[in-house]
């Protein structure tokens, strides 16, 4: 090579190791005089992040000569050495460690993000979004003198786990470990400040010894049994497969066919908590949403269970009484069929000879369904007639009964009484079937009408009327038709008044083997179940090398025969230990309470630490979570304040749902079978022409849609799609810090818009922070010396500050704590980019006002705060800063916007101070470009003035110059 052809690369060590991946090195590399390389050759710089895939962490790359200024700019800004540095002083002084012993007389906060499933994959920038959110709000608390509690661990138990074992022969203890690494490191990597001392894993038998005996005190209490239930049973795989794992009927691994068959499975009783779990929503700050979904889940309906007596074809009773559960015993005229679903106790006796084939049939292909697929309202009706009928008790009509798969076992007594004319899915049902449909409930207003469809509104009661049965609600509204027909009911011995739930009782058992075990034993003599004593707790899981299902329904504990075959602590006899293993639910339902106090011992939470901590003040997830998770830790939650291990009624107090970060937008366009463009909103684009996907920059923004440059006439379709494989367009946040650097990342994060709003990732959006922060650098840095340094300090004065400079910085204090507390981290941000937009005009950074301004900025790019705070003088780290306070004499607003007129006609305005007098404001009227036309040439004759209102100004000659 050329002699001239050199590149300057600098080595330099750092006192601080870098942080993982980067630890091993110990080395940055800079490279300058590159340019004289460019025509000759191709520079690529390669780190790599040193796992097992050797993958590359960046690359810088230039050719043909090009300068890539936007990587100049960005060297302006040395993340690179500032953020490793101050990561291992967080880690070295252990800067964010609550002590176990603190001051209880100071106020605490205690915020918490839900804690996540460290999987192989690592993190996407999704996921960073809730837990920067929260960091500013534990770093903001801490500077406001709470003690704050910011703990962060690992759901680290359940089926994916399990599969990665079952696939690869690893154990899934290895694999979660080494997923829990990786996530540990990249959350590192972006400053989080958690109290990593506190960090907990739900694998580890010292946290599960307690989820074990918080079940053994539901098993005390009854809330913990065993019963018969339908699972999903997958005969190829051999094996139970959760929800989750069935898609339409079949298993998402292979895609085997899965049946419902009963098995003897643990239970929760959460079903005794339902009014509980209701009552208490209102007295919680979660949004309105959330706590709808949750009620909708529990499902509190008052009702009527009424009794229809079952016949045979010739009319005959068969001592057979059928309940039905109905929230409109009001409409009982109605009643024209009952529906039983295909898993009811009583439908075998039910059913004829005649028809037992069709009906097993059903019952067969019903076993094939997910619950999800049989409620399915836009789904087509499917029934089988039973071969018996069932007497109205109102009308002594008989009616048949048939057998229906959008009926549930497992809601109310799994059987309904159908009422076509006012409820959709049996109106559906019998026009079918060709089954009568009779109207009870007339809407007062006629305008109301169905139009042959079911009416399920309010009105007044038609056709309901028996002299036999005694029962005449003719002419009543219909709730107070429902009550007199659920006073007849009980009077007659008809039926009762009923409170019914949706909400049923928790399997809480998986035939797996990732998971804790149960801490019961069987004894083999007598199959009692006998709960283990405290002291025998933890019971660890056996090391298996086989995870592989068994294939008969038995779990894969079941092979673990020296583990399963045991004694009776107490009595020395032979016993069983149970092979299935809790839910991946159990160990994230009451982990906020080890937070709290993390190696005890002797007891799940102390009770002073818990009386302390308690409740979760801010809890920050995905509303995915926002039902099952939440409803199962409340419900434990509740427990627990039962038996006086907790002292709240609810576990989190606040709840903020932040929103998905999607792909960057893609843009599509269309072409038709010629293959020429058309606009995607053309008839037959979407599905009858082909799609094709074109760059960003082909495409331009046209009202409210998008159109190719080169072809305006052309629109376009610009979707974001929600981050995964499949699309590509998963963004590594490892990818970003390399680039941009961690505190870029977290300021753009919260720049992108409201922190519960979904919205796209843009890489320019991401170089408009990472801009802002380096402007931030060289207004009190300077900018680099020739060789890329910078000098030590900074270039701040000691200067006393002027008027201007306290109302901006003020303003900027009072914005961007209101926003903090509100967390509208997005116009905080504004703010902060606004004050620094103001002090590029100024001609000197007093350090007072700059020192308060890198005191706000520390919450949201903490790395570069305390860099700053460091060469500003100060030793001790700017994590326990005072927070700085807004003072109200400089957020006043001193000036106002004067109108100007002359000789009683308005010419214009000036800005001028709320004390200006009459001959000031005359004088900079004077001054204005615009206005001085009107007064050049002319003699004051009189001025009225009223000040901050108006000024004229009277002219004996007002003459306009030309």
């Amino acid at each position: 090579m050329q002699a001239q052809a050199r590149a300057q690369i600098h080595v330099q060590k750092h006192a601080a190791p870098l942080p993982s991946p980067w630890r091993h090195y110990g080395v940055s590399l800079r490279v300058t005089n590159v340019k004289p390389l460019l025509p000759f050759c191709r520079l690529r710089i390669c780190c790599f992040n040193g796992n097992s895939h050797g993958s590359e962490r960046s690359s810088i790359s230039d050719e043909k000569g090009e300068h890539n200024v936007e990587k100049q700019q960005r060297a302006a800004y040395p993340f690179g050495e500032i953020e490793p540095r101050w990561q291992h002083y967080w880690e070295e002084h252990r800067t964010f460690r609550t002590a176990d012993e603190i001051d209880t007389s100071k106020p605490k906060f205690y915020i918490l993000d839900m804690f996540p499933y460290p999987s192989g994959a690592g993190l996407h920038v999704g996921h960073p979004l809730g837990y920067t959110a929260t960091d500013i709000l534990a770093r903001y608390k801490r500077m406001k003198g709470f003690n704050v509690l910011h703990p962060m661990g690992w759901d680290a138990f359940g089926l994916p786990a399990e599969q990665y074992a079952i696939q690869t022969g690893t154990h899934p203890k290895v694999t979660t470990l080494k997923n829990i690494e990786r996530f540990r490191s990249q959350l590192k990597s972006l400053g989080f400040s958690y109290d990593w001392d506190r960090e907990i894993s739900t694998t580890e038998p010292e946290y599960y010894k307690w989820t074990q005996w918080i079940f053994l005190q539901l098993l005390k209490r009854g809330l913990a049994y065993q019963a018969e239930v339908p699972v999903n049973w997958c005969p190829a795989l051999g094996t139970v497969l959760a929800n989750e794992e069935v898609v339409n009927g079949v298993s998402e691994r292979g895609g085997y066919p899965v049946v419902r068959k009963p098995m003897r499975q643990w239970m929760l009783k959460i079903t005794a908590y339902a009014d509980r779990l209701l009552e208490d929503l209102d007295e919680l700050d979660w949004p309105e949403s959330i706590k709808e979904m949750q009620r909708n889940w529990i499902g509190r309906s008052e009702g009527a269970e009424l009794e229809f007596s079952v016949l045979d074809l010739n009319g005959n009773d068969q001592g057979l009484k059928l309940v039905v559960f109905t929230t409109r015993p009001d409409t009982i005229f109605g009643a024209t069929y009952l529906v039983v679903a295909p898993e009811h106790d009583s439908l075998p006796s039910l059913v004829s000879e005649p028809q037992r084939t069709s009906v097993e049939e059903y019952i067969d292909q019903s076993s094939k369904k997910s619950e999800l697929e049989r409620t399915d309202l836009q789904k087509e009706k499917t029934g089988v007639f039973s071969g018996s009928y069932a007497r109205n008790p109102a009308t002594g009509e008989a009616i048949p009964i048939w057998v229906a798969d959008y009926v549930l076992g497992s809601y109310g007594t799994g059987a309904i009484m159908a009422v076509p004319a006012h409820d959709s899915r049996d109106y559906e049902f019998a026009v079918k079937y060709n089954i009568p449909v009779c109207g009870v409930v007339a809407p007062e207003d006629t305008s109301c009408s169905s139009g042959g469809q079911a009416y399920s509104g309010e009105g007044i009661m038609i056709n309901s009327s028996s002299a036999a049965s005694g029962l005449d609600i003719n002419g009543l509204p219909n709730k107070e038709a429902a009550l007199k027909v659920t006073d007849w009911a009980e009077s007659t011995g008809h039926g009762k008044k009923k409170v019914n739930y949706k909400l049923r009782d928790w399997l809480f058992a998986r035939q797996r083997y990732w998971g804790e075990p149960f801490p019961v034993i069987y004894l083999d003599d007598t199959g009692d179940v006998i709960p283990l004593p405290d002291s025998e707790l933890p019971l660890t899981l056996p090391e298996l090398d086989d995870f592989t299902p068994t294939g008969t329904g038995e779990p894969p504990l079941s092979k673990a025969t020296n583990w399963i075959k045991t004694v009776d602590p107490a009595s020395g006899k032979p016993a069983t230990r149970e092979t299935s293993t809790m839910p991946q639910w159990a160990g994230s339902c009451w982990y906020y309470l080890r937070f709290m106090d993390p190696t005890n011992s002797r007891a799940l939470v102390d009770k002073s630490k818990e009386m302390y901590w308690g409740p979760v003040d801010i809890y920050v997830g995905g509303a995915e979570h926002s039902v099952l998770h939440l409803l199962y830790a409340r419900f434990w939650h509740k427990v627990l304040f039962d038996i006086g291990v907790v002292s709240t009624k609810e576990p989190f107090q606040c709840l903020i749902n932040q929103g998905l970060i999607l792909g960057e937008v893609e843009y599509t366009i269309c072409r038709d079978p010629e293959g020429q463009l058309i606009s995607i909103d053309s008839p037959g684009a979407a599905s009858e022409f082909s799609l094709e996907r074109v760059p960003e920059e082909k495409v331009m923004k046209s009202g409210d849609s998008f159109v190719l440059k080169d072809n305006p006439s052309i629109r376009v379709i610009g979707r974001a799609h929600k981050m995964s494989k499949s699309r590509g367009n998963v963004v590594n946040p490892d990818d970003v810090v390399s680039e941009y650097g961690a505190d870029s990342l977290r300021l753009y994060e919260m720049f992108m818009g409201p922190l519960r709003d979904s919205k796209p990732w843009s890489s320019s959006g991401i170089e408009g922070v990472h801009r802002f922060l380096s402007r931030t650098w060289r207004l009190i840095v300077s900018s680099p010396l020739p060789d890329g340094s910078f000098k030590d300090g900074t270039v701040v004065t000691d200067e006393k500050p002027t008027l201007e400079q306290l109302r901006s910085l003020h303003k900027c204090i009072a914005k961007v704590s209101e926003e903090i507390q509100e967390t509208r981290f997005n116009t905080g941000i504004s703010a902060m980019m606004e004050f620094i937009n103001a002090a590029y005009k100024w001609d000197k950074q007093p350090r007072s006002i700059i020192e308060s301004f890198v005191l706000l900025l520390s919450p949201y790019a903490p790395h570069m705060a305390e860099e700053l705070w460091s060469r500003l003088g100060h030793p001790a780290s700017i994590a326990y800063e005072s927070f700085p306070e807004a003072q109200a004499q400089y957020l006043e607003e001193t000036l106002v916007v004067l109108p100007i007129q002359i000789n009683g006609k308005t010419r214009g305005t000036i800005q001028v101070e709320k004390t200006c007098t009459s001959d000031e404001a005359l004088r900079l009227a004077s001054l204005d470009e615009k206005l001085a036309r009107y007064l050049a040439g002319g003699t004051v004759k009189k001025s009225i003035y009223v000040p901050g209102k108006i000024l004229n100004v009277i002219m004996d000659k007002p003459k306009v110059a030309r």
